[in-house]
């Protein structure tokens, strides 16, 4: 896959390393079902959290990652994804805004869909399959990212953690509980700490 640079920064390179893994969160902690607050301080400890949120990401296995997931009730999220293009993008977007097509330029694409925040549990989510995130970078500057595909899907997951929505709320009600019964069979091999402690 060929990979994409937000810009040509060379202070990326820093937030992608030497992060410390922390704990996933899980639905039903208060935390993922809250609207985050704005981040105003793009400072040092925004980019210390940034780092350790590329790290868990990493070491869950994700492609994108909110705050919230790591116990931050703050409005951020970062994504290293594969658009439909197979270019894959890296980023960290502060305070996201989503916009979705309208009308005719609106397609919707049902595909599974998971969460880090509750392991082991896919259904099919129909989603946009265009999506424009803004915000601003780590830095404060000013930043728009257009997805399409599996990134479309990804900025609209990782938006949605930040107004306090999980994917399972998107859902029907058969949806969400066979989503739940997944979830339940394999619970027991994340740890509670997980990824801090590996899936067993």
């Amino acid at each position: 896959m060929r990979k994409h640079t937000p810009n040509d920064d060379p202070r990326w390179e820093d937030l992608l390393t030497g992060g410390t893994l922390r704990r996933v969160t899980r639905w039903g902690e208060p935390v993922l079902h809250a609207r985050t607050a704005p981040i105003t301080q793009f400072d040092d400890d925004l980019h210390t959290l940034i780092r350790d949120m590329f790290a868990t990401m990493d070491a869950a296995d994700g492609v994108g990652l909110a705050a919230t997931q790591v116990g931050e009730s703050l409005a951020l999220f970062v994504y290293i994804c594969p658009d439909d293009d197979n270019v894959v993008h890296h980023g960290a977007i502060c305070n996201p805004v989503v916009t979705l097509p309208e009308g005719r330029d609106r397609h919707l694409v049902a595909h599974d869909e998971g969460c880090l925040s509750w392991p082991g549990g896919f259904q099919q989510l129909a989603r946009p399959d265009l999506a424009t995130c803004e915000g601003q970078d780590p830095w404060g500057n000013a930043v728009t990212v257009t997805g399409t595909g599996f990134f479309a899907r990804c900025l609209q997951h990782e938006t949605d953690h930040c107004n306090g929505i999980v994917f399972g709320d998107r859902l029907s009600k058969r949806s969400r509980r066979k989503l739940d019964e997944q979830h339940a069979e394999l619970d027991h091999l994340y740890p509670a700490d997980w990824p801090v402690h590996p899936k067993g």
